[in-house]
């Protein structure tokens, strides 16, 4: 049985350095075997992604007419690359990288390769490149998606309200079989979240556009460093550092959403009781038991009275990014990114 601070601490793997006597040492020990992907512009280098050493050195044996130039620093653990005039010169050639490692079965991961292009974003709030979804880890750039939760209100249920729990399809390239939230998706460039939940609720649940767009609120983001295993994920220790945007869905007791695009075996409706047997005993994919727990926290069901670690769950599940993105409380949230752009409000 798993208690919900291990739920948080699947999902939320890399480690923090708040021992409380100001040591660094787990921080420094999960750092020193990475590299720092690195963007320069006029002010100067910063990091943009994490990338393993595995992946450093498979880099430097890709002709350069495919990857590019690249300056790699063995003595600061830091790789530049991508110095490109625009984003589609940058975008071309993470594409072109990632399809070479593709063809020659360099990693796992790229084995659930979706054509689908993801953002990364430099300092400045400007898109840098589009990279293909199975490849991001490669670089460990931010990732991005959605996650919605949809519940029907039942007066004799378990705090009063039932939620839908999607099974995912036996054939899914990740967490094959688990348990989910109720529709899940990853950001396109140029997608607005609330537009990303429309276009997942329709493919994945079949729930109609109107009523989405009615009844979807925003509730806010979560934020957490999640690290690949081999089971779940098909390649271990990749760097994933994400963040969700979350809604709500108050669903008619009349409306049942149903599979369409086949990601998803079986809609469950569930008590409250019936999920946290489910996340106790780890049915959930991991970072959609994240995003259950706050879904607990936020209609009062996870209390500081019966959740003695409910500061640090709310702690690691807003975790601190190292990375520009529009997760960042200073990014121009009138921008199409925005943390609940299109949506109702909470």
């Amino acid at each position: 049985m798993k208690t919900n601070l291990e739920l948080i601490g699947e999902t939320d793997k890399f480690p923090y350095s708040d021992a409380g006597d100001g040591s660094t040492t787990e921080v420094q020990k999960a750092q020193e075997g990475l590299y720092s992907m690195l963007w320069e512009d006029e002010q100067g280098r910063y990091a943009i992604g994490y990338m393993l050493p595995r992946v450093v050195h498979e880099l430097v044996q890709v002709p350069v007419g495919v990857r590019g130039d690249v300056d790699i620093s063995h003595t600061d653990r830091t790789v530049l690359m991508l110095q490109l005039p625009t984003e589609e010169e940058r975008s071309r050639v993470v594409a072109a990288l990632a399809g070479y490692w593709r063809d020659k079965g360099t990693f796992k991961l790229l084995r659930g390769w979706r054509d689908e292009v993801w953002p990364v974003y430099g300092r400045e709030q400007e898109l840098l490149f589009s990279m293909e979804r199975a490849a991001m880890g490669l670089l460990g750039t931010m990732r991005y998606g959605v996650h919605m939760t949809a519940y029907v209100v039942d007066a004799v249920a378990p705090h009063g309200l039932k939620l839908w729990v999607p099974k995912r399809a036996a054939d899914k390239s990740t967490f094959p079989g688990m348990l989910d939230n109720t529709v899940a998706g990853g950001l396109m460039t140029g997608e607005d979240p609330f537009e990303c939940v429309i276009r997942e609720a329709d493919e994945e649940a079949s729930l109609p556009d109107d009523l989405v767009r009615r009844r979807a609120r925003c509730v806010g983001t979560v934020t957490y460093t999640y690290i690949t295993d081999e089971e779940h994920v098909g390649e271990d220790g990749f760097i994933y550092p994400e963040c969700q945007w979350v809604y709500d869905l108050e669903l008619p007791t009349d409306v049942t959403p149903q599979p369409k695009d086949g990601e998803v075996d079986e809609f469950y409706l569930c008590d409250v009781d019936q999920v946290k047997k489910d996340l106790a005993d780890g049915k959930y994919k991991h970072n959609c038991a994240l995003v259950m727990l706050d879904f607990f926290i936020r209609h009062a069901i996870l209390t500081e009275d019966n959740e003695p670690n409910l500061a640090a769950i709310r702690r690691r599940m807003h975790r601190h990014m190292p990375f520009p993105g529009p997760h960042q409380s200073n990014w121009r949230h009138s921008q199409a990114q925005g943390p609940c752009a299109g949506g109702a409000g909470p």
